[in-house]
């Protein structure tokens, strides 16, 4: 899954404005009416979010939410005008990579959340600078490690468990290869998403404090690397062999032809039916365990009339039952929430029978490497670096040499 920034230009800086998160609007206020803008529902939920404004509506009946839902691929600029021109929804939808340069221009209101607790720690405190809320988290989706479970079998190996390593990833790729049948032990793409979480796993980090330059081309972001490249040719199909092309590892493992697959839990459906058992684990680390989180969250425009009646709604679309329970039902990416108890029904649904291992990643979890210029090029950068390397144009070290030099000229290192 491909995340892109959507930095917003010509922002103008907005002072903060205390307030209290989940007060009722003021008794002389009476009626209000609050925006809410969004991509979560396009394509499939806009009933489902309708489901969750009528509960909040009548919970609360002296505030009205307006929804305007556009496509992803349309979000981003719409919403880029709109800051700019200071007409931007009392609440919207924001990803991650778009919260440091909001919350830095002052777009975002200060949230005080009435119950912190109800969120799963990690995201909330993804959207949290200096110990304070500036946007609530919405849904999350992870990257988990897929396996053949009748290929491990056949070669009797172990499966995988929640404290693997590399070391033991490595050991049953290899076991579970064999290229002569056209059967793969392991498959991770080559790509920047997967590199800077195989360089935390490693104990490293992408970007140096002050994400003023990069801080990679280290012996840890060496071997993150080399985990990575080694893989092609080896455990896993050469470029020339498909690997890299879309859905390539998908139907792989969809063939029964591929035992281990570095994916995200949004591939659950499309290999609900294949004709052999499968599960998941936590993905394997070196010094420690990370995993990739892709998250959504909603924040209050700091400009906002009714921040208190917006505060409430973006409260309530996060963290309420009704928001649980629908996307639950729906299959609708999964809620931020802390309860385990509340989960239960998903954890029930059927294959994968792992299905804890989902919560279980986000006890470690590595968050895309942010920059407030350039995000885009350099996630391109260290993609085509890998790739050379990959494809034996340049040693890892080279690729490395070559990424910090031109995503540092990019982000201004």
């Amino acid at each position: 899954m491909k995340r892109t920034a959507l930095v917003a230009t010509g922002m103008l800086g907005i002072a903060a404005l205390a307030l209290s998160g989940c007060s009722t609007p003021a008794a002389d206020e009476g009626p209000v009416t609050i925006t809410y803008t969004n991509f979560i529902s396009n394509d499939g939920n806009e009933d489902n979010l309708q489901t969750i404004v009528d509960a909040f509506e009548k919970e609360n009946p002296d505030i009205t939410v307006e929804v305007t839902t556009l496509p992803y691929s349309d979000y981003g600029t719409a919403l880029q005008t709109d800051l700019a021109a200071g007409t931007q929804s009392d609440v919207f939808d924001i990803e991650y990579s778009n919260y440091a340069a909001y919350q830095a221009n002052g777009v975002l209101a200060p949230l005080t959340v009435e119950n912190p607790d109800a969120y799963r720690q990690s995201l909330l405190e993804a959207y949290s600078t200096d110990g304070t809320s500036y946007a609530l988290p919405s849904s999350f989706s992870d990257v988990v490690l897929y396996y053949n479970k009748d290929l491990f079998d056949a070669a009797g190996v172990d499966y995988p468990t929640n404290d693997w390593t590399w070391a033991d990833e490595k050991a049953a790729a290899e076991k579970l290869t064999d290229q002569a049948a056209g059967q793969w032990g392991d498959h991770q793409p080559i790509s920047f998403y997967e590199y800077y979480k195989a360089l935390a796993q490693a104990g490293g980090q992408f970007l140096n404090d002050d994400k003023t330059a990069v801080a990679f081309n280290t012996p840890e972001g060496l071997k993150a690397a080399e985990w990575l490249v080694d893989k092609s040719g080896t455990v896993m199909p050469t470029i020339e062999q498909g690997q890299g092309t879309p859905d390539f590892d998908t139907n792989l493992f969809k063939d029964g032809k591929l035992a281990m697959l570095h994916t995200g839990i949004w591939v659950f459906g499309a290999v609900a039916d294949v004709p052999f058992n499968w599960d998941i684990a936590v993905e394997p680390g070196d010094t420690k365990q990370a995993s990739a989180v892709f998250s959504n969250a909603v924040g209050v425009s700091a400009t906002s009339e009714h921040i208190a009646a917006a505060t409430k709604w973006a409260e309530f679309l996060t963290s309420s039952d009704t928001m649980v329970q629908t996307r639950l039902d729906a299959g609708w990416e999964l809620p931020p929430i802390s309860d385990e108890a509340q989960l239960a029904t998903y954890l029930d649904k059927g294959k994968p029978e792992n299905r804890q291992a989902v919560f279980d990643s986000l006890d470690g979890i590595a968050l895309p490497p942010v920059v407030a210029e350039g995000q885009t090029e350099m996630q391109d950068i260290m993609g085509e670096e890998l790739v050379e390397a990959q494809a034996g144009r340049k040693t890892v070290q080279q690729a490395l040499d070559s990424a910090e030099e031109r995503i540092n000229a990019v982000i201004g290192g």
